[in-house]
């Protein structure tokens, strides 16, 4: 039997939302003049019940009740295949702008750094240990400098330097004056540093010029006094690897600093070898085939992403907007009716967290794809700032599907027991984290000069994480500098009291509050099939409940 909608009494805050009557027809009869008779306040009440009804559906049952398609559902599956292709196409462009800048900075260190054995040194490059080495080790820098283009395999050539120079500049860094004299532990230092610098311009031939600076009193360096010695350079570069995946070419500069670090004085020079490429845009570009159309392509399919994106940003702020509408008209009836306030737990039902989570995932992508297209175009170089963009729009939009799954009862069970169980584990965490933190500050301050992974708070953290997890225990216990007893037994009742505590005691709460968070979600699924299977049997005289289902 069809159904007839007729309109109830709206304000301005009122849902767009039909509500269904019975048919007029000779049965309906009294019915139909005890309804007439309501009041204007049964009738609103009645409105907003079928609203708050329809709002609390979920996309498949609005569509049994109104036939309205689920635009929001389509836009978002849509969504996510395209943020994904545009992620892909991203990542496989910065890969090669990632491969490109990690070559040249290995060629580098071979071509500038004497005895490079092709693996950094811990956080430097290489070491040397004579007052020798280190006069070869600057010289070979410059000398390889200004052969570059005859010795280079690469597509680089010289840069202005920060002075708007063409050429290498070396700085030494040293205190004013000082005398030491080790046998005698005599020491008098004036504390001032200076800082001194010269200019090699790299189009004097190194023949011709060498002899000139080799001899030159800067060179002679004081090694008592001596801080720092920093050769800094710069380079320009194009990576023609990309005409091979149809791109435009990109430009680099170089920023290139070698430093020989005698801050320590220990009798060993750490050199240092730091460079940072920039794209800069490339003049007097000409390629030839089809790199530029390629573009182009990319360029369009980004600004449909941007449509794509800012149409669901449209749909899910209008739902908001509507929820928070009817979540006044709630409160105002609530309170007129009841003369009660509606709690802060009931406010929060109104406010659906999936549409935030999804409005932050559209801000990210629509900023994100027009940085990409910036970059595209050669007018920005911030692959950093859009790749955290992109990729963590794209993490929103794959964790926004659960949403979706959670309308089935068989995959909500993830859903749920995570909201059930974050508010006792983020309590748990507090709790475990100061413990947690006094044994990383103890592990610094007491193993860390005896063991590299205790060296610094930051690696301290992350070697407790892994032990936690059961990762690498052999090698911590077993690197421990054994120089001083005492505090080799201290690190093994460190150790042992860590893992014990946090393996055996604090992770395994850790885990059982999550599951029994998972028993309490299973029983009450359990007791409401057992209701609609008793229901069931009341109407057709028997039912069958799957056990554990």
């Amino acid at each position: 039997m069809s159904q007839h909608r007729r309109p109830l009494p709206r304000g301005p805050d009122t849902m767009d939302l039909p509500v269904r009557f019975p048919p007029k027809n000779n049965s309906w009869g009294a019915s139909n003049s005890t309804m007439m008779a309501h009041p204007e306040s049964d009738l609103m009440e009645e409105c907003l019940k079928q609203d708050l009804k329809f709002y609390f559906m979920n996309p498949c049952e609005k569509y049994r009740a109104r036939h309205q398609i689920p635009w929001k559902l389509g836009l978002q599956i849509l969504k996510i295949v395209m943020v994904t292709t545009q992620l892909v196409l991203f990542g496989l462009n910065n890969q090669l702008v990632v491969s490109f800048k990690e070559d040249n900075t290995v060629a580098f260190k071979h071509l500038f750094l004497k005895g490079y054995s092709g693996i950094d040194e811990d956080d430097y490059s290489c070491s040397v240990y004579t007052q020798e080495d280190v006069y070869e080790s600057i010289f070979f820098v410059i000398n390889q400098y200004h052969r570059l283009k005859n010795i280079s395999l690469g597509m680089v050539g010289y840069e202005e330097n920060k002075d708007d120079r063409i050429g290498l500049k070396v700085c030494k860094q040293h205190y004013k004056k000082g005398t030491v004299l080790p046998s005698n532990y005599t020491l008098n230092i004036d504390s001032e540093v200076e800082i001194d610098c010269i200019h090699l311009d790299p189009q004097v031939p190194a023949t011709e010029n060498s002899g000139h600076w080799m001899n030159s009193s800067f060179f002679n360096l004081e090694f008592y006094r001596l801080l720092e010695v920093e050769i800094s350079f710069n380079l320009k570069g194009i990576d023609l690897q990309t005409i091979h995946a149809r791109e435009l070419p990109d430009c680099y500069v170089f920023y290139n600093t070698i430093t020989f670090n005698n801050k320590a004085h220990s009798g060993r020079i750490k050199i240092y070898f730091d460079t940072e490429a920039n794209i800069q845009e490339c003049k007097g570009l000409h390629v030839s085939g089809s790199s530029q159309k390629n573009t182009q392509y990319i360029l369009m399919f980004d600004v449909f992403v941007i449509v794509g994106c800012f149409t669901s940003l449209i749909l899910c702020t209008r739902s908001i907007v509507l929820a928070l509408r009817l979540q006044k008209r709630f409160i105002r009836f609530f309170l007129e009716k009841y003369k009660r306030r509606v709690s802060d737990a009931d406010r929060w039902e109104f406010i659906n967290g999936w549409y935030i989570l999804v409005i932050i995932s559209d801000l990210m992508t629509i900023i994100g794809s027009i940085l990409k297209m910036e970059i595209k175009a050669k007018n920005v170089t911030n692959y950093d700032l859009c790749s955290i963009l992109l990729g963590t729009s794209t993490l929103f939009a794959w964790v926004g599907v659960i949403r979706y799954l959670g309308y089935f009862q068989t995959y909500n069970v993830l859903i749920l027991t995570m909201q059930a169980s974050l508010p006792k584990v983020l309590r748990f965490c507090a709790c475990a984290g100061m413990i947690y933190l006094g044994y990383t500050f103890c592990g610094w301050i007491v193993i860390g000069p005896y063991h590299e992974k205790f060296e610094d708070l930051s690696t301290v953290a992350e070697c407790l994480f892994s032990l936690v997890n059961g990762d690498d225990m052999f090698a911590t216990f077993a690197q421990i500098q054994q120089k001083s007893i005492l505090v080799w037994l201290f690190s093994r009742v460190y150790l042992y009291s860590f893992i014990s505590l946090f393996i055996y005691m604090i992770l395994s709460l850790f885990i059982a509050l999550i599951t029994d968070s998972y028993d309490t979600i299973k029983d009450i699924q359990r007791y409401l099939a057992l209701k609609v299977c008793l229901k069931l049997s009341k109407r057709r005289g028997s039912c069958y409940l799957i056990p554990n289902g």
